[in-house]
């Protein structure tokens, strides 16, 4: 027979097999030698006490043999001369809408405007090393899409969208560590995601699919409501009558390509702050509560969220054990984000700390219309730039110092690799921005004792939490209403937050193509 039961147990214990099953064996009143096999299936960690606790669930296997479930029953077929559809972007959303159009005996042919997964890293080299970024080669754009270089968290409260482990066991198939599908928040770390990221391609392209690098997507042809064409950067015309539009949230030219030929999109919300890193050895002890956090403990993250007179003040992409990353687009912006690579093995943790936006905030910026919120991030990523004088250096403060209103004379170095400058955070965002995030901030340390502190380093700014636009579609076709074949996707059509959502975005498009 096969059993469920849950277990907590001491984190040095989680792993160590002879101790569970004499622990399971004297809880359900058996004999040790009669259960089989313990299989991990959920996996957490509470550390609201002193005493840390590892939350399991586990299937026991008593006088019954285990057999290992293959997960993977997904049967591909060779589609090169069947139907052919267009996706633009080989992001999350992208790559899994080919998967899953491969499944349904149908051909995707992405179109990516930036490079393939091993050569845009020397474009990352160049904004760290020069201060240069390829605005078609970065680390928004490129193939795997901005989660490739960002973290790779695979958390997502999108359950209900889709089906989640389907996308946790393509990633397995594809060499993610089969821990994903057990932890409570899963991570793959950005020195793996490559790796996963063209094991994915190599599939689309064995069985018929195309991935095509360096061609971005300059226009659209509409003929009576229709698609009917796509134009790429070097003159090439595609006739198509689908195409699934996974650009993600940076893909600004395109907002302005469809606004300009008046395809509806819509002004949608989005959060920006400021990204914030503390040293991991602080957040352990603050988390962990003790002073030096055992070898069978992760790096501690934290995840904090409040209301300030009527906003939403949040951590966004925590990063344990990670580095703050450079992630501007354009050569005259600013913006960070973080990572962390797989072992989460860095001295330092960061998180984005960021406010809600409404409608109201963008008045300024009405005559833009839909594009008032594309208009009022570019504002704070361009007089970032400026005020770090022309360079990717992040402007930065002590934490304590922004709570005072003070420059701070030195900033110590941070895993930010373009380097900082000292500057007054406040100068960078309006005034109801920098109120609410001194609030949100002195009530996260009521909650985080330790939390403010100048060993705390504030970098400005983060500004692409989410997408500022929405395009959208019909609920059942999921093609734009005015436009057949056009399907919006993902991120940069507003439907999606991260890996996860953005690749059962991708395959629920597929589906309906």
């Amino acid at each position: 027979m096969i059993k469920k039961i849950s277990l907590q147990v001491t984190p040095e214990n989680s792993d160590n097999k002879s101790y569970l099953i004499k622990n399971i064996a004297n809880r359900l009143s058996i004999k040790s030698k009669n259960i089989d096999h313990i299989e991990i299936i959920k996996r957490s960690i509470d550390a609201r006490r002193k005493i840390i606790k590892i939350n399991l669930i586990v299937n026991v296997y008593i006088n019954q043999k285990f057999k290992p479930k293959n997960d993977n029953h997904i049967k591909y077929q060779d589609v090169s001369q069947k139907e052919k559809v267009i996706i633009i972007g080989a992001g999350p959303a992208g790559l899994f809408a080919a998967l899953k159009l491969i499944q349904n005996g149908k051909c995707p042919i992405i179109f990516e405007r930036g490079k393939d997964v091993r050569n845009r890293r020397r474009d990352l080299v160049k904004i760290m090393r020069e201060n240069t970024i390829n605005e078609n080669s970065n680390y928004c754009f490129g193939e795997g899409g901005a989660g490739t270089y960002s973290d790779g968290k695979l958390y997502t409260r999108s359950k209900k969208r889709g089906d989640v482990n389907e996308i946790l066991n393509l990633l397995v198939d594809h060499g993610a560590d089969s821990d994903i599908k057990v932890n409570a928040h899963p991570h793959i770390g950005t020195n793996k995601l490559p790796k996963i990221i063209s094991s994915i391609r190599n599939t689309i392209e064995k069985y018929g699919g195309k991935i095509n690098f360096n061609s971005k997507l300059i226009d659209i042809t509409i003929e009576k409501n229709q698609i009917k064409s796509i134009i790429l950067s070097n003159g090439t015309e595609i006739c198509t009558k689908k195409i699934i539009l996974a650009t993600g949230h940076s893909a600004r030219d395109i907002f302005y390509l469809l606004h300009r030929k008046n395809i509806k999109i819509e002004l949608k919300t989005f959060a920006v702050g400021v990204r914030i890193e503390h040293p991991q050895k602080l957040i352990d002890k603050i988390q962990y509560k003790t002073n030096q956090r055992s070898d069978y403990l992760p790096a501690a993250s934290y995840s904090l969220v409040k209301q300030i007179n009527n906003r939403g003040v949040y951590s966004f992409c925590m990063c344990p054990g990670g580095v703050i990353a450079p992630c501007a687009t354009k050569n005259n912006e600013i913006v960070t984000n973080g990572w962390s690579p797989s072992q989460r093995n860095y001295p330092t943790a960061n998180s984005g700390i960021v406010i809600e936006l409404k409608v109201d905030d963008f008045k300024k910026y009405s005559s833009f219309g839909p594009l008032a919120g594309v208009e009022f991030q570019k504002n704070i990523e361009q007089k970032a730039y400026k005020l770090s004088n022309d360079s990717q250096r992040a402007p930065a403060q002590k934490l304590l110092d922004f709570m005072n209103n003070k420059l701070s004379k030195d900033i110590p170095k941070t895993s930010y690799i373009p380097g900082t400058i000292s500057t007054n955070i406040s100068d960078i965002f309006p005034k109801f921005i920098i109120s609410t995030l001194k609030k949100g901030l002195i009530e996260f340390d009521k909650q985080m004792k330790g939390y403010l502190t100048n060993e705390a380093i504030v970098h400005a700014p983060e500004t692409r939490t989410s997408s500022p636009i929405r395009i959208p579609r019909d609920k059942k076709t999921l093609q734009h209403p005015d436009v057949k074949g056009l399907f919006p996707c993902g991120e940069g059509a507003g439907y999606a937050g991260g890996i996860m959502s953005a690749a059962i975005d991708g395959i629920k498009c597929a589906k309906m193509c």
